[in-house]
């Protein structure tokens, strides 16, 4: 079988940083034609950040892959004029501007419609295009703080704490990736061409999970509780004779198992500990004789044992470890990727997997316009009209 489930879908790219390129490249990875659209003057700033190999930016090629780059001065007229001309044959525009600079460049939604009616166009914002935040500039740390994400980690003793990752613009674009998805399908099925938008603060909000509810049902703040769960006990880190182990035996089933398999079952015959709400209460208590029962035995010891008991558990392992685990490269999750003239690029893999038409990387990394003559004449312009457009620095 040929093909991926995005093939013949052509996305117009206008996203620059983080998270609007990560939607892109997903739409991309699915096997959409994406062409990345940059200033001749340097292009998408990640260009230059994050570690530089060989003359390649690896945090660049990590969320750029499956894409073509064109070069375009859009705030030129003639820029503008390159650009209609790849929207009108195009099923989706992504953008992560600030809410109305597309309207400041001339494309409202009115023209847009103009140039294609069937034009899927999604945004990725910091805090949505309505409401008193919509102007301001936005950037993960603060939608980490704004959204009660970040008083949620940590401990009272250490205060607010944001997670490593910069997860609120990993998951808009995730959520915009999914928005377009459902967009398509929605046009196929006859709906109009919609308008898809995912922000940042409203993504990290919504996966607050039990937190949320909590705070809804209670009117009250969760308090924070670093690595032990919020309404469950035990769960958390706990010490082993050489280091740490995660267990998270999240009901009284597998809290039967794992005390059983630690030499503490007769706990539950205690009224301290024979429920969760008896063992929540006294958690530190409880986290107190489980450390001391498992500090007796290694990591390797209590992984093998408590998982073959069905208890889930593992060993906190440095991003370097994860990274080099069996597991990892048995699902093909770090790749080696040649890029021309920038050596082999190391990244990670593909975490959606489908049966009959696996995912690669088509194609890797491009330079800086690298594909700005093969997307114009695709779009129709003869070889006298671009090199004009180059000479007069529209194109690069």
């Amino acid at each position: 079988m040929s093909g991926l489930p995005l093939s013949g879908v052509r996305v117009v790219d206008l996203t620059r940083i983080l998270s609007g390129p990560f939607c892109s490249m997903i739409l991309g990875d699915l096997g959409a034609d994406v062409v990345k659209v940059e200033s001749p003057g340097g292009g998408d700033p990640v260009r230059g950040q994050g570690n530089i190999v060989d003359g390649l930016s690896w945090y660049f090629a990590g969320f750029n892959r499956n894409k073509r780059s064109v070069a375009v001065d859009l705030r030129r007229p003639e820029g503008l004029a390159v650009l209609e001309r790849l929207l009108a044959e195009a099923d989706i525009l992504t953008e992560n501007y600030r809410p109305g600079v597309l309207d400041e460049m001339g494309l409202t939604a009115e023209r847009l419609a103009a140039v294609n009616p069937r034009l899927i166009v999604v945004s990725v914002n910091g805090y949505g295009a309505t409401g008193p935040y919509a102007d301001r500039p936005a950037f993960d740390f603060i939608a980490q703080a704004m959204s009660g994400y970040m008083a949620t980690n940590g401990t009272p003793a250490t205060g607010p704490l944001r997670t490593g990752p910069p997860l609120t613009d990993l998951i808009a674009g995730l959520y915009a990736a999914l928005g377009a998805v459902a967009a398509l399908r929605g046009r196929e099925a006859g709906l109009p061409a919609q308008r898809v938008e995912a922000s940042m603060m409203m993504s990290i909000l919504s996966m607050m999970a039990y937190l949320s509810s909590g705070a809804l049902a209670t009117g009250r703040d969760p308090i924070p509780t670093g690595n032990d769960h919020p309404i469950v006990a035990p769960y958390g880190l706990f010490r082993a004779a050489d280091g740490h182990i995660a267990v998270a035996p999240s009901t009284d089933v597998f809290v039967a198992r794992f005390l059983n398999e630690i030499g503490l079952g007769h706990l539950l015959a205690d009224p301290r500990f024979a429920d969760n709400t008896s063992r929540v209460q006294n958690r530190v208590e409880l986290n107190r004789l489980v450390d001391a029962a498992l500090e007796g035995a290694t990591q390797a010891h209590w992984i093998e044992r408590l998982n073959r008991a069905g208890v889930p558990c593992g060993k906190v392992q440095s991003l370097t470890e994860a990274l080099a685990d069996p597991q990892v490269a048995a699902q093909d999750m770090v790749l080696e990727v040649p890029h021309p003239g920038h050596g082999t690029v190391r990244m990670t893999g593909f975490p959606v997997k489908f049966s009959q038409t696996p995912l690669s990387v088509r194609l890797p990394v491009p330079d800086l316009g690298a594909q700005t003559d093969a997307v114009l004449a695709e779009a129709g312009y003869d070889a006298d009209r671009i090199a004009a457009l180059r000479q007069a620095g529209v194109i690069g």
